[in-house]
């Protein structure tokens, strides 16, 4: 999915230029079971310090990560206009994994890639899960959903990673399970547009399927053998679940009909776009915002990006802002907020 569209998992501990966690970024934790997290290629000098001002390199790499990240399901929007879904996201994630081998390969030697037999098995069933089941599931259902409702979608991934904790035997704080009731609240709120005939209810339910999917593997990822370099392991997710995604759209005959010479300009010019700026620039400065700036700060991507998707929507494709996507969203970003400020506190 994109929210998810960085393509990675969850943060690895003791990764490079990473201290002991945070309170509230335990392996499982809402705040780090959000796509894109992971260390940054090469340790960074911190952008912050305690009693100092956030620095203007720091809100440099929000604004990326607020924008970039947010305006991806614009991207996605865009490409599905003159091109197949799930083998659009094949060539968006085996490219974007290639060329992120290749710069770890590049910039720390081709050791960095090095994966045993089991970790490589995890990072592929991650990557399946990540971006075939989130990613690619969301690319579907934009051919008939707006993208600014299935980033308001998207946004309640942090509550079913709470509801997998519970269901794993952590116990989460009161606000969490507030912050699930509200999401979940959201979530039929924002159903309704599909119920009532105004968009096409299996592309809604797709996303609520994507969203899960996208928790399961944020979630497991910090629970099985991944590779030691959590850019390595960004890498081979990528490119399993962009095989995945090849393999679904063959297998549902997407080719059949489908001609290169037809797709348009602003579809190519989309497809670069999340390629470059969704899966390496944002994924970058995300990452090395996750030890160079205050988790709370960082965190507050998760609530930021379906707004600027619904803005870029209205603005960019003319997509109606109903009622309840208006509703249903406020809900779903107010649960978002009362999951992340109680991990914060934990």
């Amino acid at each position: 999915m994109t929210q998810p569209a960085a393509g990675a998992g969850t943060p690895a501990p003791g990764t490079p230029g990473a201290s002991r966690p945070e309170p509230g970024t335990e392996p499982g934790s809402a705040l780090t079971s959000v796509p894109g997290a992971a260390s940054a290629v090469e340790d960074a000098a911190p952008g912050t310090e305690p009693g100092r001002r956030i620095s203007g390199q720091v809100w440099a790499a929000l604004a990326i990560v607020y924008v970039v990240w947010g305006s991806t399901y614009l991207g996605i929007r865009v490409v599905v206009e003159t091109m197949p879904p799930f083998l659009s996201a094949g060539a968006r994630f085996v490219t974007a994994g290639l060329v992120l081998a290749a710069i770890v390969a590049w910039r720390q030697g081709p050791s960095a890639l090095r994966a045993t037999r089991a970790q490589l098995v995890s990072a592929a069933v991650v990557g399946l899960l990540l971006l075939l089941g989130g990613n690619g599931l969301v690319v579907l259902a934009e051919t008939a959903v707006p993208s600014g409702l299935a980033a308001l979608l998207v946004a309640v991934v942090p509550a079913w990673v709470v509801v997998l904790r519970r269901a794993s035997g952590e116990r989460p704080g009161l606000g969490a399970y507030g912050g699930v009731l509200l999401g979940l609240a959201g979530l039929a709120v924002l159903t309704l547009p599909g119920l009532s005939g105004d968009v096409r209810l299996w592309g809604v339910l797709t996303v609520v399927a994507a969203t899960v999917m996208w928790s399961v593997g944020s979630f497991s990822s910090s629970r099985i053998p991944m590779p030691g370099n959590p850019f390595a392991a960004s890498a081979y997710e990528m490119v399993a679940g962009g095989i995945g995604c090849l393999l679904v759209g063959l297998g549902r005959g997407e080719q059949q009909g489908f001609v290169l010479a037809e797709v348009s300009g602003r579809s190519w010019t989309a497809l670069a776009y999340l390629v470059v700026f969704g899966s390496l620039i944002a994924f970058t400065a995300y990452a090395w915002l996750l030890h160079s700036a205050p988790l709370s700060l960082v965190a507050t991507y998760a609530y930021v990006n379906p707004v600027v998707a619904v803005l870029l929507g209205a603005l960019v494709l003319g997509e109606r802002l109903t009622w309840p996507i208006a509703v249903g969203g406020a809900v779903v970003v107010a649960g978002v907020c009362l999951i992340v400020s109680t991990e914060r506190r934990r």
